[in-house]
């Protein structure tokens, strides 16, 4: 029998804006690399692996904001966000030292321009990046939104916390290239009907999460709603049933149902 993996602690945000006519809500989304081996292809929220660094980063508080009170596997979820975020979309959620507001577009693009390329081929530390710039990770700015975990016998598993952010102001973003090809403000409806139509691939969590955040009319709607709710811890168990799949997921996680068909067995 195969040993069981241990799922990799690991983060991701959605980074949201309203729509220029203020009718939904955008999120920032990315269409990973096809010969990346996990979801390659996929469009998905900008997110990955916590590493040594951002455990080194916590015992800098000085560097980070809103992290009283928080555990340190916590504040590493966290913090790991930011920094793939970062790494992943050149946006980042920080703000100058000893400042209230968060760093500036012009600010954040200098940074981004010096430090995105080094730091995500290791050249650099991002707790270099954020001290050398005087810069304060805006932990506060994040929501926790979900908390899925991928299902036991899959050969890759994660243990992934997702946030909500509203994006920093004419921060827009764009993908690096290299772990994704493309970059795009969408709204969960969009989003969706390109799932539907072969437009985009979808995982499964990143489907249950749009359709979530698509019945928020504004951030400040979808902030308000998450705010200080509780979180429950989403396992998907896998059936299958008459040649086809079946995920089974808690019903009070509140995505709208406990067992989703996802297709035939291939």
């Amino acid at each position: 029998m195969a040993e069981a993996v241990a799922p990799r602690p690991a983060s991701t945000i959605l980074l949201l804006r309203d729509s220029a006519d203020a009718r939904e809500i955008e999120v920032f989304m990315m269409v990973r690399h096809y010969e990346i081996d996990f979801n390659s292809g996929a469009l998905v929220f900008p997110g990955g692996s916590v590493d040594k660094g951002d455990k080194e980063i916590i015992a800098r508080p000085e560097l980070y904001s809103g992290g009283e009170g928080l555990d340190e596997a916590t504040l590493s979820f966290r913090i790991a966000a930011i920094r793939e975020t970062f790494e992943e979309s050149g946006i980042l959620l920080a703000r100058p030292k000893g400042a209230t507001a968060l760093i500036d577009a012009k600010r954040a693009s200098e940074i981004e321009a010096a430090h995105r390329a080094d730091l995500c081929d290791s050249k650099i530390t991002f707790l270099n990046v954020l001290a050398d710039n005087g810069m304060v990770l805006a932990l506060d700015e994040l929501v926790p939104y979900a908390h899925w975990i991928t299902p036991e016998g899959m050969p890759k598993r994660f243990d992934t916390w997702f946030f909500l952010a509203a994006a920093p102001p004419e921060q827009v973003g764009a993908h690096d290239g290299r772990e994704s090809t493309d970059s795009i403000w969408v709204s969960p409806r969009e989003a969706l009907e390109g799932g539907e139509s072969g437009r985009f691939k979808l995982p499964f969590p990143t489907t249950r999460n749009l359709i979530k955040l698509g019945k928020q009319a504004s951030v400040k709607a979808a902030l308000d709603d998450s705010r200080g709710k509780s979180v429950v811890t989403v396992t998907p168990v896998m059936t299958r049933n008459n040649g086809g799949r079946q995920l089974r997921i808690p019903p009070e996680a509140g995505y709208d149902g406990e067992v989703f068909e996802v297709g035939s067995v291939g």
